[in-house]
């Protein structure tokens, strides 16, 4: 594979080139670093498989002469602040959804014809399911609930146009939980550690604390990309799309990731919440995905939510620096 990966310096992208280039690919990186870090970059600047390009997705002339000579696209680039969305309504629409045309426009400039798209639960809104439910991948899309999810869903829709349209063989949308791990800079673990380095007796927590979320552990999502696209299940679907829900079996209350975090800090602050069953607008107080498709394929996560909340804490604790960087 020589894939072209954009947002190579973000959280998920590095990763995901660390991974490929130590199983043989060449990858070609795509950022602006208006939020990558060229730190997570460190270990594949040294490889020769590797090439950073930088450029923003806003650029189409530009990416596609970066593009060139890649058979695979990852497409990870984008606004992903839902909640201060209403602050900057524009830069979802642009950073998400005229960003994703531009790749897809690039590629059919150099004739690529695979590409993996990282979508988010967030689309399914508030799910009109059952209580404690997991969302399937077949769910119909309710009213959407942030402009970042609505961007999202824009794009989803763009490729599986371009797929039905003859200009690609295999399009994967995954839609994520919220991705923990190494290298993570954006999320309640983030927040969280930063609020109790500064002042450990107190914990500011938006909501009621009774809001239940699902996790990911950075390294079991590209195991699942990878898993899927090295089988090539979108090759033979109808549409030659293939939709996949990845996240864990399993949810957690954030007053229990809380638990988590104090715990492994010997702390205990005193906790104030500022109310409601949201923490933002465009916040969903449940997501919780249905993995049973991806799982069924024969992949599964080494992980449980508790475990990655506590690899990420740790890695955060090791790395501060990133809060200066991301200030």
């Amino acid at each position: 594979m020589k894939a072209f990966i954009t947002g190579v310096a973000g959280f998920i992208g590095s990763n995901l080139a660390d991974r490929l280039l130590a199983d043989g690919h060449e990858v070609v990186g795509w950022d602006n670093l208006s939020t990558g870090q060229l730190r997570f970059l460190d270990g594949a600047i040294r490889q020769p498989g590797f090439r950073l390009m930088r450029g923003d997705t806003l650029d189409l002339l530009g990416m596609s002469a970066a593009m060139a000579g890649c058979d695979t696209v990852f497409h990870f680039a984008a606004n992903a602040d839902i909640r201060d969305g209403w602050s900057h309504p524009r830069r979802d629409l642009e950073q998400n959804t005229i960003a994703t045309f531009n790749v897809l426009e690039a590629m059919r400039a150099n004739g690529i014809r695979r590409i993996a798209f990282s979508s988010t639960g967030s689309t399914y809104g508030e799910a009109l399911v059952t209580p404690d439910r997991p969302t399937p991948e077949n769910d119909a899309f309710p009213i959407q609930t942030s402009l970042y999810a609505a961007s999202k869903v824009a794009g989803e829709g763009l490729i599986s146009a371009y797929a039905e349209g003859g200009q690609l063989d295999e399009a994967y949308v995954f839609r994520f939980v919220s991705i923990l791990g190494e290298r993570y800079t954006h999320g309640h673990v983030f927040d969280f550690y930063k609020q109790l380095i500064d002042h450990p007796e107190q914990l500011r927590v938006l909501g009621n604390g009774r809001q239940r979320k699902s996790y990911l552990y950075v390294q079991d999502c590209v195991d699942a990309m990878l898993h899927v696209l090295a089988a090539h299940t979108a090759r033979s679907a109808r549409h030659h799309t293939q939709v996949y829900n990845l996240g864990t079996p399993e949810f957690v209350e954030v007053n229990a990731s809380i638990g988590h975090i104090c715990g492994a800090l010997g702390l205990k602050p005193t906790l104030e919440y500022t109310g409601g069953e949201r923490g933002w607008v465009g916040d969903s107080p449940f997501i919780f995905l249905d993995t049973a498709k991806i799982q069924a394929t024969g992949w599964r996560p080494k992980l449980t939510i508790a475990e990655g909340i506590l690899r990420t804490l740790r890695w955060l604790e090791a790395n501060r620096w990133v809060y200066d960087a991301r200030a």
